[in-house]
């Protein structure tokens, strides 16, 4: 039967992978840009919120991941064999959806992706009884949401110099220091709170000056229609390789992410809008004169930075984890000032700016300012404690294993990798397991009922690897940021991931070693029973400025940016560590 015939939809079904994205294929990001750049200049307009920004400059980056995944499955289509031989038009299957969900361990982020009768539509398949939402995406409930305290109408709110935005556990933990530097030379700040997670709140600052406020509690519950993308067929296509995908329907099934509620990370049309109109009496209350973010990509951010710049506030972004070429969403910084933790980020700054005024200053990770206040004894025992359950005692050498919030075909497939690594090295090893803020436990609970060695125990989500990684003897991860700080308090680094996968680099920095295999992994192991050399200081330098003081030095930019003349002219800086009173570290290298 050939692919017209009938029997499409079942056999392409096939061709894809379950849980995980499709295989990168060569040229993706290139076909991806293309994508997104006919978006653009097909619809860009369609829809704008009251303040003037568009919808696809503010949900760029869930509409990015989407446009990946048609171009995989376009791409699994052209190397389907029956199809290749015998092409013709799919037909959908009755009544399934056109946007679904990809399986993932985060709590609260949803995975989106293009049905199979999805692609099919997109090629221009009629699609009489096929509803936009799969059916697990139709059940999918409401984001849990609970307000963090009691906040005041935005009119109510005390005049503050700095306005931060937080909506993450990671994003709190780097904004707060900087707010307290500030706070404690006469600068008050406030904290708008939007997680959604109750995990991911921002704690209340011990320091008089720092505020915390949170949005009506139903802000991110808000579903319903987005006017202006329904549209009708009007011909016009985009090629992408050898396929035509109509526009109208691109957008249309772009806007089931754009009517669907999906908390803090991935709101909905009516959500943004109402959120611009509630930050706008936030910043007209308070009076700031800067804009603080961590992230000013994702859909929230990219409405903060445009909010700011409407109310003629200077904007902030203050990188809180590693960055990767590979596995940013959407290489794209809109703050005016982008602060990075060392000088290998600079180049990607640099290239992700949008900003034109924008300027990279490499002031290190306020986050990271404590490390060397954490103890290692208590760490250790808490290790201990979580692999050894009674009568048995805990492992000799212990790691921690930093997760990322990935789907469970890949978190199994790294688990075997360090599991059978751990296994082979023949040392005696337990596994803690520390789940990433963001990622459900339960997804590990085959692992702690696998049989004998090594050990395996999952910490306390509240714990963290930062609440566990100084006590170990080895930290394994891909990507986690976490990696840098164990790094930085000489805590050996295995980076994991199969040939082609991302990692976080710290291995081309001599600072971690590349695990591609379980042999790999226990060769590095082995290698740790020998002594090790010092730290290359200039290769941690080089990843993460590191002289305690971080917090500090971004308050002073901060401080010095509001009080600087508008007109201010560009400078660039080469100035060891500073007083107060000498030129601001890492200030004004232009990213133009």
């Amino acid at each position: 039967m050939t692919p017209s015939e009938g029997n499409a939809a079942a056999d392409f079904s096939r061709a894809e992978s379950d849980g995980e994205p499709l295989r990168a294929v060569v040229g993706e990001d290139a076909r991806v840009d293309q994508l997104m750049q006919a978006l653009e200049t097909y619809g860009a307009d369609l829809a704008r919120t009251p303040g003037g920004a568009g919808w696809l400059y503010v949900q760029h980056v869930p509409a990015r991941r989407l446009m990946a995944q048609v171009v995989r499955k376009l791409a699994a289509l052209s190397d389907w064999e029956p199809f290749a031989k015998a092409p013709g038009r799919l037909r959908l299957a009755p009544y399934e959806g056109l946007v679904g969900l990809r399986s993932s361990s985060s709590r609260e982020y949803r995975a989106y992706t293009v049905t199979r009768s999805g692609i099919a539509y997109l090629l221009g398949a009629p699609a009489p009884h096929n509803p936009f939402r799969s059916a697990q995406l139709r059940k999918r409930s409401r984001p849990p949401v609970t307000a963090a305290v009691p906040s005041p109408a935005p009119s109510r709110l005390p005049a503050s110099e700095v306005v931060a935005l937080s909506w993450s556990s990671r994003h709190a933990a780097t904004l707060l220091p900087v707010l307290e530097e500030l706070a404690r030379t006469g600068r008050p700040s406030l904290v708008a709170d939007l997680a959604t997670d109750p995990a991911e709140r921002c704690p209340a600052s011990s320091i008089a000056g720092v505020h915390l406020c949170s949005p009506p509690t139903d802000l991110f519950t808000l579903s319903g229609a987005a006017d202006g993308l329904r549209l009708q067929d009007d011909g016009r296509a985009v090629r992408v390789g050898k396929y035509a995908v109509q526009l109208a329907r691109l957008v249309r099934l772009l806007s089931v992410l754009l009517e669907t509620s999906g908390g803090c990370t991935q709101p909905s049309w009516r959500s943004v809008v109402r959120a611009e109109t509630w930050l706008d009496g936030v910043l007209a209350a308070t009076q700031p004169h800067t804009v603080l973010v961590s992230n000013d990509t994702s859909p929230l951010g990219a409405l903060a930075g445009h909010a700011a710049e409407r109310h003629g506030a200077n904007t902030v972004h203050l990188q809180h984890g590693a960055w990767t070429a590979e596995s940013v969403a959407w290489p794209a910084l809109h703050s005016r000032d982008i602060v990075v933790m060392g000088e290998r980020d600079l180049p990607l700054a640099k290239a992700w700016v949008r900003h034109p005024d924008a300027e990279v200053h490499v002031l290190g990770q306020p986050r990271f300012d404590s490390l060397a206040d954490l103890e290692r004894e208590a760490q250790r025992r808490y290790l201990e404690k979580l692999l050894s359950p009674s009568p048995w005692r805990a492992p000799a050498r212990i790691a921690v294993w930093a997760c990322q919030p990935f789907g469970p075909d890949r978190l199994k497939a790294q688990a075997d990798l360090l599991l059978d690594g751990l296994w082979k090295a023949d040392d005696d090893w337990g596994l803690v397991i520390a789940p990433h803020p963001a990622q459900s436990i339960d997804v590990f609970a085959p692992l702690l009922e696998r049989d004998g060695q090594p050990f395996v125990a999952v910490a306390d989500p509240r714990v963290g690897a930062r609440g566990c990684l100084a006590g170990a003897d080895a930290l394994a991860s891909a990507y986690s940021t976490c990696g840098i700080e164990a790094a930085l308090v000489g805590v050996p680094v295995l980076e994991l991931g199969a040939p082609g996968e991302p990692t976080l680099g710290l291995s081309g920095n001599g600072l971690a070693r590349r695990c591609r295999t379980a042999d790999d992994v226990a060769d590095a192991l082995v290698a740790l029973r020998g002594p090790r050399p010092p730290a290359d200081r200039a290769a941690m330098d080089a990843v993460c400025r590191r002289p305690g003081d971080s917090a500090a030095q971004v308050a002073r930019l901060i401080a010095r940016r509001a009080d600087a003349p508008v007109t201010r002219p560009h400078h660039v800086h080469h100035d060891a560590r500073g007083t107060d009173s000498g030129p601001l570290q890492g200030e004004g290298v232009p990213a133009r």
